[in-house]
């Protein structure tokens, strides 16, 4: 089974509403997307494409290349036709792998179930054909092996990545509530920044969306802070093609001249916090860390530049009354400090969003964990432009 060199389809999923910002990525890779949904894009290639995604993406949680896809009634259907898939050519006999599924049948009580019977086909088919079997457990740390099955469609995978591709690999110390690497992606790269203007992050917690600017404004890519995928575990791994590419994304970092991206926090241990994983990702010095009330942080004046807030919103963390008058003096803080600016809030409480008093120009939607949000962009113009019109409808 020549996965390396054979075209088969990939499933590369995300988080719910991030489908948008990955296909720009993917598109931008070179490939053409052959389906597009909430979760994920879909195209055809070959493992070696999946290396190649791997160590890109940034938006992306697994990347997925399909094995089999066949008609399933029971868990015994499952078994029978799973045990004919030649694992032998996959999965070493002395190696490891581990089975993740998301099961929506009513034979299945729970995915564990179906996860044994996806093990139980590999091992004996292995156990039959090389007189050995591999070890198996739930760590994603050897071959990955997927199944989805809703109602009588079933399809078996290869999970190239293992470990999520969302989490980029730098974040030591997550802080209070932290923002999904993958998501402060997603929603940078759908702003307007250039990514050599100013970068301005107040109340930046653990610095998520600091380093994530840095990261993307000097194309230093996730995949090169990350050393072990599930690819690397499947025989005829091309491990000279990987070492390939990896060098070369190293060697397409750069340095914009000039790039300011300054995080602020009231927090000094938030700003310590932050410091430490902004150097594990290798950003530390391109990013201007300063303790102080948000409305105290430095706002350089140059054409093109961006702020960006992600402030509690009483969902997880917070009060929501106290909250009222943080959203207003945002409000004030963009109106009265940030001209020329283009400014973003991401929030995930719509009726607080009202207490800013500025009409975003455009509101952008993302799921963080389970909470519907939005990113609002405000056009907070130089001139003699009014900005500072209120709201009279619903966010």
């Amino acid at each position: 089974m020549q996965v390396f060199n054979t075209k088969s389809k990939i499933i590369i999923t995300c988080h719910k509403w991030l489908s948008p910002a990955l296909s720009k990525e993917v598109l931008d890779l070179g490939f053409v997307i052959d389906r597009t949904f909430q979760t994920g894009v879909e195209i055809t290639g070959t493992v070696v494409d999946c290396i190649k995604l791997n160590l890109n993406l940034r938006c992306a949680s697994q990347v997925m290349y399909s094995l089999k896809s066949f008609v399933c009634n029971d868990p015994n259907e499952l078994y029978k036709n799973l045990v004919n898939v030649a694992w032998e050519e996959l999965i070493a006999k002395d190696g490891y792998f581990s089975v993740t599924s998301n099961v929506f049948h009513p034979t299945i009580q729970t995915n564990l179930f179906a996860n044994l019977r996806v093990k139980d086909a590999i091992v004996d088919r292995m156990r039959d054909t090389t007189n050995s079997r591999p070890s198996s457990g739930s760590e994603l740390t050897g071959a990955v092996v997927y199944l989805f099955w809703k109602h009588e469609e079933a399809e078996i995978f290869l999970d190239t990545s293992g470990e999520t591709l969302a989490k980029h690999g730098y974040r030591k110390l997550p802080g209070k509530a932290p923002m999904l690497e993958a998501l402060a992606a997603a929603t940078i790269l759908s702003t307007k920044w250039n990514k050599t203007a100013p970068f301005v992050n107040p109340m930046c917690g653990s610095g998520t969306l600091a380093i994530e600017a840095a990261l993307i404004a000097t194309n230093r890519v996730p995949g090169l802070l990350r050393t072990n995928y599930a690819f690397m575990h499947i025989k005829g791994y091309l491990e000279e093609y990987y070492l390939n590419v990896r060098n070369t994304l190293a060697a397409q970092i750069h340095q914009p001249e000039g790039l300011k991206i300054i995080a602020s926090d009231l927090s000094d241990k938030a700003i310590s916090i932050a410091k430490i994983n902004a150097a594990v990702a290798g950003v530390e010095d391109l990013i201007e860390f300063e303790v102080g009330d948000f409305a105290a942080t430095s706002i350089p004046q140059e054409e093109g530049a961006i702020i960006m807030f992600n402030p509690e919103y009483g969902e997880r963390l917070g009060d929501e009354v106290e909250l009222n008058a943080t959203y207003a003096r945002m409000g004030d803080f963009l109106k009265n400090h940030c001209k020329g600016y283009t400014g973003y809030i991401f929030t995930g409480n719509l009726d607080l969003a009202k207490k800013i008093r500025l009409k975003p120009s455009r509101r952008i939607e993302f799921y963080n964990a389970t909470i519907d949000c939005r990113l609002l962009e405000y056009e907070l113009y130089a001139g003699t432009r009014r900005i500072d019109k209120i709201e009279s409808t619903n966010q």
